[in-house]
């Protein structure tokens, strides 16, 4: 095994993993936390990676285009959760499901009027352009490495504003126990509306750091919904600390599947079997992980302690 591209593919599903811990964290909230099951998260994933685009061709900068874009998608947020979501706190989960499937519909239809049909490509800056010489020589390129600290730094951020402030305590027993909290004078409306919108800007954000890597296109949030919901799930629904881990665990299997699941095949069945059959295994292997967790620890790998 080449040590080098080994290095290179464990950094490369670091980078999926902290992207998707970002689209999962604000699931995590609203599912884990609020108890909604909101399917349009993904959508708003798509809206702040299309305002990062167009502000960026704008400007001319992609760092404007991001600082620019930010403020959008919580605004883009704040008026879903005005309009559709905060009506939905006090229902069954059936309807949260067929009302954020209705949003989706809605988004990706006002999107394809606002935007161009076919996508966008997003051009970085020339300091983001190049690459950096890692330990032993390895070279990765300059953006995939801001990626990667940019989740982990707001990794960080995000565990000590849900377990370490006062925020984060009134988040957490706001979702235990709502009425009671409202009694002790907390405006619990107001508090869902701003989880809600945190969640959605740090999607967006997410959104915002792919795009340039994959363009900015409109089934970019159906196509991450579904794999963000197995990572709540397999790290326990409403922990933080579960969803980073989880994603990074799924970043790494499903990146180091597709490079060497099928040279593992290739010692068990002929070269021809082993090129068809890894493809689609390795497309299977975060469900597969999925079906193992909840068959030995259904609560997920760090259920929360509240629950």
């Amino acid at each position: 095994m080449d040590y080098s591209l080994f290095v290179i593919q464990t950094l490369n599903g670091l980078q999926l993993g902290v992207l998707l811990f970002l689209v999962a964290a604000g699931l995590t909230l609203t599912f884990g936390i609020m108890d909604l099951v909101n399917l349009a998260h993904g959508s708003l994933y798509m809206l702040g990676a299309f305002f990062c685009a167009v502000l960026t061709i704008s400007t001319g900068s992609f760092l404007i285009g991001v600082a620019l874009a930010l403020p959008l998608t919580a605004l883009a947020g704040f008026v879903v959760e005005f309009v559709v979501i905060r009506h939905l706190y006090s229902k069954d989960h059936l309807d949260h499901v067929l009302a954020t499937f209705g949003l989706i519909l809605v988004i990706d239809s006002l999107a394809q009027m606002a935007f161009r049909p076919e996508g966008y490509s997003v051009p970085l800056p020339e300091f983001l352009r190049g690459q950096v010489t890692l330990f032993s020589g390895i070279v990765f390129p300059t953006f995939r490495v801001a990626i990667i600290a940019t989740g982990l730094l707001l990794a960080a951020a995000l565990y000590v504003l849900v377990t370490h402030t006062r925020l984060g305590m009134l988040i957490r027993a706001g979702a235990s126990n709502r009425t009671m909290v409202s009694a002790l004078g907390v405006n619990i409306a107001a508090l869902f509306s701003g989880v809600f919108v945190l969640g959605a800007t740090i999607a967006g954000l997410a959104g915002m750091m792919i795009a340039p890597i994959t363009e900015a296109s409109y089934s970019m949030g159906n196509d991450i919904i579904i794999v963000t919901f197995v990572i709540i799930i397999v790290g326990g629904i409403g922990s933080m600390k579960g969803a980073f881990v989880a994603a990074i665990l799924i970043g790494l299997i499903d990146t180091m599947g597709r490079s060497y699941l099928d040279d593992i095949f290739k010692l068990i069945m002929s070269a021809e079997y082993a090129e068809t059959a890894a493809p689609a295994v390795s497309a299977m292997l975060v469900y597969i992980l999925m079906a193992i967790v909840l068959a030995v620890r259904p609560q997920g790998l760090f259920p929360p302690k509240t629950r």
